[in-house]
């Protein structure tokens, strides 16, 4: 047993949730303003948001988060779930935190009634996509943005 809580984020949890939400930003090498931070966090608070968010805690302290969301989709009438973000606390990995998150995220998407659960990663993550190809094969698909 790993002894890792996965639980919905909770109002007591914003100081780690917003620590870890830095080191995952730090990570990809990208800046949210702070008032983004604010309203992501205020969304997932509120039970009318399509965002929300689970955390994994052990012994007490919350090690990793996973950000996720529902939309509609052209390709069925049920909704998808993107799981946006997903970190856990560098000296927390290797306990099976990242895992245990995915799985109650599509858990969710289940209880929910979505037909598809996905996520993205960069090519430079490769301990991140070692994890992924467990649990997934990757998809084919290539993903192109651009900033508006």
């Amino acid at each position: 047993m790993s002894g890792i809580v996965i639980r919905p984020a909770a109002s007591k949890d914003e100081a780690r949730w917003r620590a870890l939400w830095a080191g995952y930003i730090k990570f990809y090498r990208a800046s949210v303003p702070e008032d983004v931070t604010a309203h992501t966090w205020r969304l997932i608070l509120d039970p009318r948001s399509n965002i929300e968010a689970l955390v994994a805690e052990k012994d007490g302290e919350v090690i990793g988060i996973c950000n996720y969301l529902f939309h509609d989709s052209t390709w069925s009438k049920q909704p998808i779930c993107y799981l946006q973000d997903l970190f856990v606390d560098p000296d927390a990995r290797g306990g099976g935190a990242a895992k245990e998150l995915i799985l109650a995220c599509e858990q969710k998407a289940k209880e929910k009634g979505a037909f598809r659960l996905y996520w993205q990663t960069q090519e430079y993550n490769g301990a991140a996509r070692s994890l992924y190809d467990t649990i997934v094969p990757r998809s084919s698909f290539i993903v192109y943005r651009k900033g508006l």
